[in-house]
């Protein structure tokens, strides 16, 4: 008698579909393989359970791609899931579908955040290596990638999944011949990912395995050898049952091969007394086994990762260069290794380049539960014309704590204006040995964000003064026609325009249903164009824009006003994305902004003019900070800009969130505040740290010899202009008179309850008797400490003693108060 013969797939599955049904509904029994498997059922029930436990919003969900007719398979799944808790989402692709139709799906699934497994139900002849491989890895619940394979072949077995039927394979093992240790074990008609993982799990528990495929010419040889034969395939029927020596243990890893319901395996059974048994219930509980296993380390990798970040070495050279020598002169970190490094996932950074990448938002949900770091605000005297280097002493601070103290830092920086960047000003990315790197991608364009800004805030001018047209050459008729608009028949209200409906005290939402004098208020924005306080704006510094006359163009209809060009990052808008702390709160802060009034005296807002929704599109990017690094390799978020019609001048509050979070408990995250302590630091206090939450641990004040001798009245100092003797020569009673303006900055900061560290920028320049007079009038004054910093010309090496210090005021009790309460009038 043959062997067996090729039965319908169909049918046999449904042989053990409802075996597993029935195992996994609780009732009935079904032999050895269906109570192995409503064993594992239970158990990974269990184990689900106490997952959810400490995570109760987490839903598991597993995709399956199918692309073949096994539809009582599926159900068997979803039988299986529903019994764990498992969430399956069942994707039917149309058979035959394309090599690239399938992998296109997979790469959908696996960017999707809320699917946690993928699987695959494919003909025979679609397991190709490219869509097995398409398969993220930690998405493979089957096993099927060969970076699973190859954890496995390394023993790491804690971190892969296991090919759920070969786990199934040994399962039974265990239960028909307790141990393999020894035994001949015949692998028949495998290949791929399950041969691969068979032979490493026999191998490993003592097995001699072989391996071969129906048509070999040993194989009867080979069959007569073994103690066990495992299945993989459908047996040609010329394959007598002789073959197999009496007793052998067979295990069909096939849906067709021995099926009970076509009697083949009760001959086999009883003329050879060998053993038969199939691990189709098994294989699916394995699976699901696997998407629990899989569950658990989706939740440990969101959870904080300690850093393990790698710094960059430094050898500062005697003349120091020129900062963009030093910058072309350091090769920086890809920026994935750097993202890495500080426990940033995969999927919470868009690349831009090797050197720049987007960091999502998303990640503040993740680590919502893990405590702040100490949060470090640099700002300075009142500066000279030359600046006084808080950008750099921000960079040299985080340079020391990371990489010489091994401390997590973050350093939160603005992105320079393109107008000072080509102006006396120069770049923002510090200077010396302590930059942001590479220099020029930092102070040039970098991801677009100002470019965003100002498509946004243009844009917004446009729709003004399109408005003023329209309202001014059509009917109310015609206006809301053009408002609302009939489409396919249909006329509907957007959920802006339902808005501006009930801010007009209009409580209708049929378009159809407005009187004469409701589409006359809904159109009519009446704005007064001498009111209009919106303007253009330009990244560059040009003079000749900065008062012009709009609308001479003959399509204009004589509408001609009289208008501005503003610099981009002093747009409202650059005020809000520092400002926000959602892509929501965002949306709703741009709807507020008042860009005119209308001839009642009533202001006008983007709200009214419709545009919110596409103001908060071209945005949607822009709202990410951007992940950058220090000359040391140490990382930096860059992200708003200076400026903001002096708003605050302060980098983002998302930026500096997701820094707090990522630096860990005992972390810093330095920040740094534009213009002089009494803009810039009083503004991040009173208007920055109101819109956070955030509260301050240290101000590091940044004084430089030179301003302080131009506040004890030496000459003014000109950009571009040589230096006076008196800023190169010692001169201590200057220094002594201008210490006055750091004695004032240290007392608003103390007025504010935040410890103090002077950080006083050394230049070669300076005489030790200066540099010793500063430091202690800063400490007479109240300072906590003061330090004379070398981060220009040794890099972080230099700052070392500044961090120390930071370090130990961040340890002192903080009494951070605001000054004033928003209802003061």
């Amino acid at each position: 008698a043959p062997l067996a013969g090729s039965a319908p797939r169909r049918g046999t599955a449904s042989s053990w579909g409802r075996c597993a049904k029935q195992q996994a509904g609780g009732g009935g029994s079904c032999s050895a393989r269906g109570s192995a498997a409503g064993e594992i059922i239970q158990s990974s029930k269990k184990v689900l359970a106490l997952l959810q436990k400490g995570h109760p919003t987490f839903m598991p969900t597993l995709a399956i791609v199918q692309a073949s007719g096994e539809d009582l398979v599926q159900e068997v799944n979803q039988n299986f899931a529903k019994e764990i808790g498992l969430h399956v989402v069942h994707i039917c692709l149309p058979q035959g579908s394309s090599e690239d139709e399938i992998v296109g799906e997979i790469l959908r699934l696996n960017e999707d955040p809320t699917v946690h497994g993928v699987a695959l139900h494919l003909s025979e002849n679609a397991y190709s290596n490219k869509i097995l491989n398409a398969v993220k890895p930690e998405k493979d619940v089957d096993g099927v990638s060969d970076v699973n394979l190859g954890r496995l072949v390394r023993g790491d077995t804690y971190n892969c999944s296991i090919s759920p039927t070969a786990s199934a394979v040994m399962e039974l093992l265990e239960k028909l011949v307790k141990t393999v240790d020894g035994k001949k074990v015949l692998l028949v008609g495998t290949c791929g990912p399950l041969e691969a993982s068979l032979q490493c799990l026999l191998q490993r528990k003592g097995a001699m395995t072989m391996s071969c495929q129906w048509k070999t010419q040993q194989l009867q040889s080979k069959l007569h050898q073994a103690d066990v034969v495992v299945v993989g395939s459908t047996k040609p029927k010329e394959i007598p049952v002789s073959w197999i020596r009496p007793g052998t243990t067979i295990v069909s890893c096939y849906p067709d091969f021995l099926s009970g319901e076509h009697g083949y395996g009760q001959d086999l059974k009883y003329s050879n007394q060998s053993a038969i048994e199939a691990v189709g219930p098994l294989t699916i509980a394995m699976r699901m086994q696997n998407m629990v296993k899989t569950s658990e380390r989706w939740i440990r990798s969101q959870q904080y990762r300690e850093w393990n970040l790698h710094c960059l070495k430094l050898q500062p050279l005697s003349p120091v260069p020129s900062d963009i020598e030093i910058s072309r002169g350091q090769s920086p970190k890809a920026v994935d290794v750097l993202a890495k490094e500080i426990g940033l996932l995969a999927d919470e950074i868009e690349i831009y380049g090797q050197t720049k990448a987007k960091v999502r938002l998303s990640l503040l949900e993740r680590l919502k539960d893990q405590p702040d770091g100490k949060y470090i605000l640099v700002a300075g005297i009142t500066p000279t014309p030359l600046g006084e280097g808080k950008s750099t002493v921000t960079i040299g601070l985080v340079q020391a704590l990371t990489a010489h103290l091994n401390v997590n830092s973050f350093a939160c920086l603005r992105q320079p204006s393109q107008g000072p960047t080509f102006g006396v000003k120069g770049g923002a990315a510090g200077g010396g040995y302590a930059q942001v790197i590479p220099m020029e991608e930092f102070n040039l364009h970098l991801t677009g964000d100002i470019h965003a800004i100002t498509a946004a805030n243009n844009l917004l001018a446009a729709a003004v003064d399109a408005r003023i047209l329209h309202e001014s050459t059509q009917s109310d008729k015609a206006l809301y026609n053009r408002l609302v608009p009939v489409v396919n028949g249909v006329r509907e209200f957007s959920s802006i325009q339902l808005a501006r409906l009930k801010r007009l005290g209009i409580n209708k939402t049929d378009p159809g249903t407005l009187t004469a004098d409701e589409i006359s208020k809904f159109v009519r924005l009446d704005i007064d164009p001498s009111t209009i306080t919106w303007q253009r704006v330009l990244d560059t510094n040009d003079r000749f824009l900065r008062k012009i006359t709009i609308g001479q163009a003959n399509t204009e209809k004589g509408f001609f006003r009289q208008a501005q060009f503003d610099i981009a990052v002093a747009s409202e808008i650059m005020a809000i994305l520092a400002l926000t702390t959602s892509l929501a709160d965002m949306k709703e802060r741009l709807g507020k902004m008042v860009v005119a009034n209308d001839k009642n005296g009533q202001p006008v807002t983007a709200e009214d003019l419709g545009v919110t929704g596409a103001l908060a599109v071209l945005m949607k990017d822009a709202i990410k900070p951007t992940l950058m690094q220090t000359l040391e390799g140490t990382p930096v978020f860059v992200h708003a800009g200076p400026f903001a019609n002096i708003a605050h001048g302060n980098s983002s509050v998302l930026a500096d969130k997701i820094a707090l979070k990522l630096v860990g408990e005992g972390g810093f995250v330095v920040t740094e505040a534009g213009f002089g302590a009494d803009i810039g630091m009083e503004k991040f206090f009173n208007i920055k740290c109101r819109a956070s939450g955030l509260v301050p641990s240290v101000v590091v004040l940044v004084a430089t010899v030179r301003a302080l001798k131009m506040h004890g009245g030496g000459p003014n100092v000109t950009a571009g202009a040589p230096l006076k003797k008196e800023y190169t020569e010692e001169n201590l009673q200057l220094v002594a008179d201008g210490c006055c303006n750091l004695q004032k900055q240290i007392q608003i900061a103390q007025l504010f309850g935040v410890p103090v560290v002077v950080a006083l920028n050394v230049f070669k320049t300076d005489s030790h008797a200066e540099v010793d007079l500063v430091c202690e009038i800063a400490k007479q004054s109240g300072a906590f400490d003061a330090v004379p910093c070398n981060h220009w010309s040794a890099g972080g090496r230099g700052a070392v003693e500044l961090a120390q210090a930071v370090r130990k005021a961040a340890s002192q009790e903080n009494s951070f108060k605001y000054l004033y309460n928003l209802e003061v009038r």
